[in-house]
């Protein structure tokens, strides 16, 4: 990227400084496991966690904006405006598991969320719950309560971060368990822009920053099945490894089942195949086409002279309408939401509704 300087790594991402406004964030295909990076890449994993984040983004936009900017031909690389990122990391837990359980267990709370007695594992929450936790530079991150992260950040930005919070995980958590996956919980990261307003950043409900459950076999009482990095966890807890740097080595197996969920789970959420997705990641969801023309009954001087003309080199024609057609590419999860953007297109801009009619053809 000579393009670019390299100014940071993370566990999973290479972060380049395109200019004083933009970033490229570089998903690699490196997993990490009880806060170590294993020495065995999963394929394709950092095109999932770019093309899942750009996505959700995309979805959730008219929640909060978003950093994103644009996804390159790679699949894995994300230009994004910089931001001034707030100092905690943001959990929604819709469901008791992971740490929240354990907490959950010892004191019948959870950064400082006091919930209903006789919660059994995985449970449903009555409600979603907002759980922030410091950002560690190295090792676990640490649960904290709200009261906390407001001194970290001020009490009315702490709120807004909360109400957007929840509003993103409840509306993505409705959407994915349609598709057959239950979002048990998830992290943001937030920053302001240069003007103030609150941006979602880093990466949005991929399988690294949540649990996805599949909703067939969700069954309260027990950990339930995920699209993550189970098999890798479950690997490693076999091996007497000291959770210590370095970490084992993964077989061809945990590899092959990982990659696997990963891609099952970019599917079912996007509908789109992943391989589709390979081959034009920076492109749009849905293409459509829209044809304007003046309505029956409206004078129609282009459509006339086009008619006169026709007839003066002897075809046979009456009458003629002359409309334009636009071609679209419409950000959309899929064709029916890009259908009903279009058409809202149509009213406010693209047709004079007093004079014009329009068709809209939306084509994948």
């Amino acid at each position: 990227m000579s393009e670019a300087t390299h100014v940071a790594s993370g566990k999973v991402r290479e972060i380049y400084a395109l200019d004083d406004e933009r970033l490229l964030l570089a998903a690699s295909d490196r997993i990490s496991t009880f806060d170590v990076i294993l020495p065995t890449e999963i394929p394709d994993k950092g095109r999932v966690l770019t093309g899942l984040s750009g996505f959700w983004f995309t979805l959730l936009r008219s929640i909060v904006p978003n950093h994103m900017l644009a996804i390159r031909d790679d699949g894995r690389s994300m230009e994004c405006r910089r931001l001034e990122m707030l100092p905690v990391e943001v959990i929604v837990r819709g469901y008791i598991t992971g740490s929240g359980w354990k907490d959950y267990q010892a004191t019948g709370t959870t950064s400082g969320h006091r919930l209903p007695e006789g919660l059994r594992e995985s449970d449903k929450l009555p409600e979603p719950i907002f759980t922030p936790s410091t950002k560690a530079e190295e090792g676990h991150d640490e649960n904290i309560t709200r009261e906390r992260a407001a001194e970290l950040v001020g009490v009315e930005r702490m709120r807004e971060v909360e109400r957007v919070a929840i509003e993103l995980y409840t509306t993505a958590a409705e959407y994915a368990r349609g598709r057959g996956i239950i979002i048990a919980d998830t992290k943001f990261e937030f920053g302001v822009d240069e003007s103030g307003r609150l941006v979602l950043g880093d990466e949005a409900l991929t399988p690294d920053s949540s649990r996805f459950w599949p909703a067939a076999t969700y069954e309260p009482g027990r950990s339930q099945d995920s699209f993550d990095k189970q098999y890798v966890r479950d690997y490693c807890e076999t091996t007497g490894w000291d959770k210590t740097s370095p970490g084992p080595e993964l077989p061809e197996d945990v590899v092959v089942r990982t990659r696997s969920k990963y891609i099952e789970a970019f599917e079912l959420l996007t509908k789109i195949p992943f391989e589709q997705y390979l081959e034009r990641p920076s492109g749009p969801g849905v293409k459509a086409t829209v044809l304007v023309r003046p309505k029956q009954g409206i004078l129609d001087p282009q459509g006339e002279a086009v008619a006169n003309a026709l007839g003066h080199l002897g075809f046979a024609v009456s009458t003629a309408r002359v409309g334009k057609v636009i071609d679209l590419d419409v950000e959309a999860p899929d064709e029916a939401t890009a259908r009903t953007q279009v058409e809202k297109m149509c009213e406010q801009l693209l047709a004079n509704a007093l004079i014009e009619s329009y068709e809209v053809e939306v084509h994948g």
